[in-house]
């Protein structure tokens, strides 16, 4: 299963923190409960500064119990140190079954 995740940050100074220091600690942690980051995207400008990321999730598992125990661990913690989560005033998940053509699974 892929989740398309949509972060909608404060400011565009919140978005070059979050996505360069605390997102880019996350690929360890999220490997290290089997999620794959298939691709992580900045949006400056326009209406809102957003970062998107396409995970995908082992097959069988639960994407929002996986979630949770992610947020819930040690490793967590320390990726987001230092990051007033304040600064994310939006997040916007959407479940994505990949076609049998897909070349992203």
């Amino acid at each position: 299963m892929l989740q398309l995740r949509t972060y909608t940050l404060r400011s565009p100074a919140a978005l070059r923190r979050y996505a360069t220091i605390h997102w880019a600690r996350h690929l360890a942690t999220f490997a290290s409960f089997g999620v794959t980051t298939h691709g992580v995207w900045t949006e400056f400008g326009g209406e809102s500064d957003r970062l998107v990321a396409l995970v995908g999730y082992p097959q069988g598992a639960d994407p929002e119990d996986v979630t949770r125990q992610i947020m819930a661990s040690p490793e967590f913690a320390t990726d987001m140190a230092g990051f007033d989560v304040e600064d994310i005033v939006d997040v916007q998940t959407t479940l994505l079954e990949p076609t049998s053509f897909s070349p992203v699974h």
